[in-house]
């Protein structure tokens, strides 16, 4: 039976998603877990939210099982289960927000058994904080390619290298910025060619809208192109076939779009948000904008992609340190002492 349930609520692949499917991936080769809710690429069929309730009376040689949960309507199912069903679990929460939460969602942590914070800087906004555990990589399923040159061939579109934002298309994910950073990029860069990977939901439609006029204003949108989101099982191959990523929005909880190009050997340009700063390990993996301006993020993404040498070494020394302190399996530890700690406190 199940001694560990991991909700998954969303059905849409997120990077909420995306951390929870490399650490399930780590998980299920040493844990009995069922995974709730909609499936994720690489982990175990999910069961339904009824299904957990019911296998969760049966606790096995646990004194209960654990609920992880990521997201609102999963902390609110954990409660209903535990204090309104009586079921005999415990609630982990993991948090990576560097924000204040507002009232519902403080008044849901608050009442979570155990909390993982990604950062230090999350840790101080929720209570009952077990452990700050980073989040983690697949730097098997993200690793450097072996022709990068062949592999950009490979994706079809045009050029001889490629540079990418990964996320939804809206003001606080800074693709705007984005946009203006390859504004004034790819006229110097002829073999370039810029990526959006992500979609914009119906409220950010205007604003995505504006974007595309102004790439085509610019004569840019066979170069400048939204590709819209791209399946998780295709990303790895397109990560490690790019030259940059660049990352700017204004505001990022953690920000794993780095972390996964730096397993495949590709630096990073960002902005000063998330835990951008710390992957960038004193800029020998990604360089960190202190200000807004894209024009700086242009400056600095030309004279990396000038200088070859410059970039490759940065990208070894990025994949050297996703594994040496990124990985999923270093985060799938981590929570695994949270979980031991809430066992041997029943």
């Amino acid at each position: 039976m199940p001694e560990l349930f991991v909700t998954n609520f969303n059905r849409n692949y997120t990077g909420v998603s995306a951390t929870a499917a490399n650490v399930i991936r780590q998980q299920m080769k040493n844990r009995d877990l069922a995974l709730v809710g909609y499936p994720l690429p690489g982990c175990p069929a999910p069961i339904s939210l009824t299904e957990a309730r019911k296998l969760s009376r049966n606790t096995g040689d646990k004194p209960f099982a654990i609920w992880h949960v990521r997201r609102n309507p999963e902390m609110r199912a954990g409660i209903w289960a535990r204090d309104v069903l009586r079921l005999p679990i415990r609630l982990v929460f993991t948090s990576a927000a560097q924000r204040r939460h507002s009232a519902y969602p403080r008044w849901l942590i608050s009442r979570m058994d155990s909390v993982i914070a990604t950062t230090p800087k999350a840790a101080e906004f929720v209570p009952h904080v077990r452990a700050t555990v980073p989040h983690g990589v697949d730097t098997e399923l993200f690793h450097p390619a072996e022709d990068r040159a062949a592999d950009w061939r490979k994706t079809g579109f045009a050029g001889k290298a490629g540079i990418a934002t990964i996320g939804r298309i809206r003001p606080e994910k800074g693709t705007d910025r984005f946009v203006d950073a390859m504004l004034r990029l790819l006229p110097g860069q002829p073999d370039l060619t810029a990526l959006v990977l992500g979609r914009a939901t119906r409220e950010h439609q205007t604003f995505f809208d504006r974007l595309k006029d102004k790439v085509n204003a610019a004569g840019l949108s066979d170069r400048l192109l939204f590709p819209g989101e791209i399946a998780p099982e295709n990303l790895p191959a397109l990560l490690r076939s790019l030259s940059l990523v660049m990352q700017l929005p204004r505001y990022e909880g953690y920000g794993m779009a780095p972390l996964e190009g730096m397993a495949s050997g590709v630096p990073f340009i960002a902005s000063d948000t998330g835990f951008y700063r710390q992957f960038a390990t004193d800029e020998t993996t990604g360089i960190v904008l202190p200000d807004e301006d894209s024009e700086s993020a242009a400056q600095t993404a030309t004279t990396l992609l000038n200088n070859a040498s410059q970039l490759e070494s940065m990208g070894r020394i990025a994949r050297r340190i996703a594994v040496e302190k990124y990985s999923a399996r270093a985060e799938a530890e981590g929570i695994e002492a949270v979980y031991n700690t809430v066992w041997q406190q029943a």
